[in-house]
């Protein structure tokens, strides 16, 4: 007869352990837009688990007012919800400065950091140190339908004038059932319609604020541009202007719906991919157009990835958002969803392969757009921020959101510019004031 072991309880209870942290795996949150790059992104979620198998990633994928809000209250109160935040150029550096984001060193000499476009990295640094790590960056362009511009004898010029654009927004705007003479933002938020708004401005002329931070949105520059943008869209947009952003102008153009958009280089992608844009074979490209003057028509902008500090699994997201944003990773678009899929405007070795310039037509062209987009030299009269479609100050998130709303109204006939933009001017007056920028 065998004779039963026996084995002291805490003997037993130790190779327990060692059993279950051999299957211990670490859930990390992962919050982010829902634009087409991280959608890719998570598409691969089995790849990255089955080379970290101690790593799992749980996703919440959001509009993206809607994450704004959500990542701005959690990271502000330490919520710890998640563990990685899909951010900007806005929020690295003011969020940096306050201790609410994990400093980016020490990263592996494989990431190759110094592969980084130069403008991108800066962006999401502070003192020299990177505190999220680039997906995509974007500057804005033009797309047109070549194939209308030809039948109308339009011929696009090497730099577009907003002027023009009007003119042919008149001459193409129900040139076929369904077409509209243009596609723009015009759903509100300070990353929706005023990223494009701000653009408009600062080729008008305009500012956000003088150089002593005193606002100037009831200026001539701004009611001048908030006029032609809403005449613009009201006359030769497409219905219901006011509710549709990125995703939705994206949606309208891929289908034909739009003879210009005026928008992201980001799109270029999608509406290059013939399994995916219906107007691949015929889209045409061109600088975002300018008014008074060339500066700041067109933005720049990174959609990165951060861990906040209230993470309890920076360790785990750290793997992740290396993994996320390196030069593997885009090869990895690359041969599973197509080159012209892959995020643009991060890495120099990106637009060194051939394989992307070959399949992205666009490549050279959004990368000197996203090189020439100057944040500290953005406007025509001097100002005291940095930022080409946003202003570096934490005040920004809610007058620009404000701004947004109100210029939403004047696009839906609520109010007309002018009431519009001195609603915006009080209101923004007051914020200001409050912040200690100006005196009461």
């Amino acid at each position: 007869m065998r004779l039963a072991r026996h084995f002291p309880v805490t003997t037993l209870a130790a190779a327990i352990a060692v059993v279950g942290n051999a299957h211990a795996q670490t859930e990390i949150t992962v919050a982010t837009v829902n634009n087409n790059d991280m959608v890719i992104m998570q598409s691969l979620t089995s790849v990255f688990e089955e080379a970290h198998p101690d790593i799992t990633l749980n996703w919440v994928v959001l509009e993206e007012n809607v994450l704004r809000q959500r990542m701005t209250t959690d990271i502000a109160t330490s919520g710890g919800q998640f563990d990685v935040m899909t951010i900007g150029t806005y929020e690295v550096p003011i969020w940096a400065e306050r201790g609410w984001l994990e400093p980016l060193d020490g990263l592996p000499n494989d990431y190759a950091v110094v592969d980084l476009l130069a403008s991108v990295r800066d962006g999401l640094s502070l003192d020299g140190t990177l505190h999220a790590l680039p997906f995509y960056a974007e500057s804005s362009m033009m797309y047109y339908r070549r194939d209308l511009f030809e039948q109308a004898g339009i011929e696009m010029p090497e730099q577009p004038t907003w002027d023009q654009v009007r003119d042919w927004a008149e001459q193409l705007h129900g040139s076929e059932e369904g077409v509209a003479g243009i596609c723009l933002r015009g759903k509100p938020g300070w990353g929706e319609n005023m990223a494009f708004v701000s653009t408009l401005v600062n080729t008008f002329g305009g500012r956000w604020f003088d150089e002593q931070w005193k606002p100037e949105l009831n200026s001539d520059a701004w009611v001048n541009a908030v006029q032609f943008y809403v005449d613009l869209l009201g006359n030769y947009g497409p219905p219901g202007a006011s509710s549709n952003g990125f995703n939705e102008n994206l949606a309208l153009f891929s289908r034909g719906n739009c003879a210009m958009w005026v928008d992201a280089t980001s799109a270029a992608g999608k509406l290059y991919d013939e399994s995916e844009s219906d107007v691949a074979t015929n889209l045409g490209f061109a600088p975002a157009p300018v008014a008074e003057t060339p500066k700041g028509s067109h933005w720049l902008w990174s959609w990165a990835l951060a861990i906040p500090e209230s993470s309890e699994h920076k360790e785990a997201a750290r793997e992740f958002i290396t993994w996320a944003t390196s030069q593997e990773y885009i090869e990895l678009v690359g041969e599973t969803n197509g080159w012209t899929n892959v995020p643009p405007g991060t890495r120099e070795s990106t637009y060194a392969n051939e394989q992307y310039s070959e399949a992205a037509p666009f490549a050279d062209f959004v990368l000197d757009a996203i090189q020439k987009a100057d944040p500290t030299d953005s406007t025509l009269e001097p100002n005291p921020y940095i930022g080409v479609q946003f202003v570096g100050i934490p005040e920004f998130q809610s007058i620009g959101t404000q701004v947004g709303q109100s210029i939403a109204a004047a696009l839906t006939g609520s109010s007309t510019v002018t009431q519009a933009l001195e609603g915006a001017q009080r209101a923004t007056e007051r914020t200001m004031q409050r912040a200690g920028y100006i005196e009461r």
